[in-house]
């Protein structure tokens, strides 16, 4: 069709050892992009890996009005985040878990384990990789979720 997108014309294939690290970064992590505006021209996603070293915490951070889906690929990652009843909250996760943090919800990755990075694929609602490091878990979003 003539008034057929270009864009959706193809599958893009990106090598797992072309991955960018041309994106935002968080301390203590190493984050690299595979799908993105820039790697392959998508327009809301933006998907690629975080890598968290041994004995590692990141700095606290949230990804603004973008969703986020995780999944652990090895390791052991736990995700903390401000739970307004219970406090600081951790969820320690296992290879095949998955975890969903929402939009500007401050969090941070730790990686506890003295001998081995944990490793996380990453993909978000934005074509870009939208990161705010912050100075703690306190929550610095919007009023309310219905931010678009």
């Amino acid at each position: 069709m003539a008034d057929e997108d270009p864009f959706h014309r193809r599958l893009h294939h990106v090598a797992g050892g072309s991955l960018s690290a041309d994106t935002a970064q968080t301390t203590g992590m190493r984050r690299v992009e595979a799908i993105s505006g820039a790697t392959v021209g998508s327009r809301n996603l933006w998907m690629g890996e975080t890598h968290v070293a041994a004995s590692t915490s990141s700095g606290n951070h949230h990804h603004g009005a973008s969703e986020t889906a995780i999944y652990v690929v090895s390791g052991h990652p736990s995700f903390v985040f401000l739970d307004e009843e219970h406090g600081e909250t951790r969820v320690d996760t296992k290879p095949g878990d998955y975890i969903y943090v929402p939009p500007w919800v401050p969090h941070r990755e730790e990686n506890p384990d003295p001998a081995n990075e944990a490793v996380v694929v990453i993909s978000r609602t934005t074509q870009e990789a939208i990161v705010v490091n912050l100075p703690d878990l306190k929550w610095v979003g919007p009023v309310g979720h219905a931010e678009s």
